[in-house]
């Protein structure tokens, strides 16, 4: 058995959300609903990928806004980003594109491994961004883009598979299920 690869992963968002909720529903699997403000947290989770170990280390951060100061420490040994914004808040729409342009600014290059997450896609009635907005920003991006509810745990599970594999395309290791074509 090769050994499990390190991969550390950033969480990063406008506040409330659901950054804790998907990394909390995928580490642990459950859901928790309480809203407390995250400082900043790290998680620890194996998983398999293509029949690699990953041992996967998320930084939860807390919630930044269009002013918030990018800390190097998100930089800093980071090999993949989700980024998260909800779907019911036009605000975090536009806060998860200058996190992203300060992302870049911060690591000197042109694009980084990243998902976008449109969460509380659950949310119906609030819903104002629709997933064509998220998938045309993720591809402006180069990012794969996904919409989720941190209430179902198939999809945050998805969510850092995800990332996993962007990771690994850009160390030039596409995991062998990449050849299959996805239909979405």
């Amino acid at each position: 058995m090769p050994q499990p690869k390190f991969r550390k992963i950033a969480v990063l968002g406008y506040r409330s959300v659901g950054k804790s909720s998907l990394t909390i529903q995928f580490v642990e699997g459950q859901f928790v609903d309480s809203y407390d403000p995250t400082i900043e947290n790290t998680f620890n989770k194996v998983i398999t990928v293509g029949g690699q170990e990953f041992n996967l280390q998320l930084v939860d951060t807390a919630g930044q806004d269009e002013y918030s100061i990018f800390p190097q420490s998100h930089s800093m040994d980071i090999h993949g980003y989700v980024l998260v914004y909800s779907v019911t808040s036009v605000k975090s729409f536009e806060v998860v594109q200058v996190i992203h342009d300060k992302l870049l600014d911060m690591v000197g290059k042109v694009q980084v491994p990243t998902v976008l997450v449109g969460n509380k896609k659950d949310l119906h009635m609030e819903r104002v961004i629709k997933p064509e907005e998220g998938k045309k920003l993720a591809d402006s991006w180069g990012a794969i883009f996904l919409e989720s509810s941190a209430k179902e745990n198939q999809t945050t599970v998805e969510i850092f598979k995800r990332i996993i594999l962007e990771i690994e395309k850009a160390d030039g290791n596409p995991p062998p299920e990449d050849k299959k074509c996805v239909v979405m």
